[in-house]
């Protein structure tokens, strides 16, 4: 892109596109940043990566299935240079594969991802949390989403940025996509890719005067993990209910614990969330070289 050009409209299908990585060397696979955003800052959603890298192990291990994933962000992914997922399989049986990926861009570590595979038996025992009593699709607030093919509506809530919208550490959104994957491997993708938006307006909207307006103006925040559990089997129709929880937040992080569930009730996956919220810097933001990954 140069300074003269329009941003590419973010879509659905897209997306899509964007995790279905190809591999390169053994255990190695080349994950596209996409197109730039409109914001200045040009970062790429960690989430994004985390979506690659489950496409990634699915593919190294086809007779699998993904069935957990844990991803700590220690550095910034930007638009531009792909990054190269490198897999480390820990272990490949019958039953189970683990695998470690790392994500680097330009040569430096950004991202490590811990992923379980299985194959999924008969049940022995079930049950699952039920679905929480929220109001419809219908009856929730359209919230606008920079892509095309995705819907979001907000339970109870019109402005999940604004610092002056106060209610419980709860959040539940409604998410629809156009088109749904039918790939086992895509669908739990665009399940995980979602865990990251809306974790740190959940903890700031228990807070007056604080929302995620204020982000990178004058506070600092940013999602450093992400784990996401599949519970089989992962499809759906219609609309997806996400509903996060706030735990705790103090000494500059928050704790945010989720689920998805079907329009139907069926539980999806479960997820949780740490990130960093704490007050920008103004000055001394060099960081020292034995800091740095």
């Amino acid at each position: 892109m140069t300074t003269e050009s329009s941003p590419i409209e973010w879509t659905v299908e897209g997306l899509l596109d964007l995790f279905d990585v190809e591999a390169g060397e053994p255990d190695r696979f080349t994950a596209p940043t996409g197109p730039a955003g409109e914001d200045e800052r040009q970062v790429v959603e960690g989430t994004q990566v985390l979506a690659q890298a489950i496409v990634a192990v699915a593919k190294r291990f086809p007779e699998k299935s993904v069935r957990s994933v844990y991803a700590v962000f220690s550095r910034v992914v930007m638009v531009g240079t792909p990054v190269e997922l490198a897999l480390d399989v820990v272990q490949e049986g019958r039953s189970t594969a683990t695998a470690v990926v790392t994500a680097l861009q330009n040569g430096k570590r950004c991202i490590t991802i811990t992923v379980l595979c299985d194959v999924p038996t008969a049940d022995v025992i079930t049950h699952h949390l039920p679905r929480p009593e929220v109001k419809s699709p219908a009856e929730s607030n359209l919230s606008e989403m920079p892509m095309a093919g995705r819907e979001l509506r907000l339970v109870d809530v019109v402005d999940v940025n604004s610092p002056d919208e106060v209610g419980p550490p709860e959040l539940h959104a409604w998410l629809h996509y156009d088109p749904i994957p039918t790939r086992d491997d895509l669908a739990k993708a665009l399940i995980a890719y979602f865990t990251g938006h809306l974790g740190i307006s959940t903890t700031m909207r228990a807070h007056e005067g604080i929302g995620t307006s204020q982000a990178h103006l004058t506070v600092s925040t940013a999602p450093m993990t992400v784990s996401v559990s599949f519970h089989e089997p992962v499809s759906w129709t219609g609309w997806l209910l996400y509903s996060h929880e706030s735990t705790q937040v103090g000494a500059g992080m928050s704790y945010v614990r989720g689920t998805v569930h079907t329009e139907e009730g069926a539980l999806l996956a479960s997820f949780t969330q740490d990130a960093l919220i704490r007050p920008l810097r103004t000055n001394d933001t060099a960081i020292a070289a034995q800091s740095r990954l």
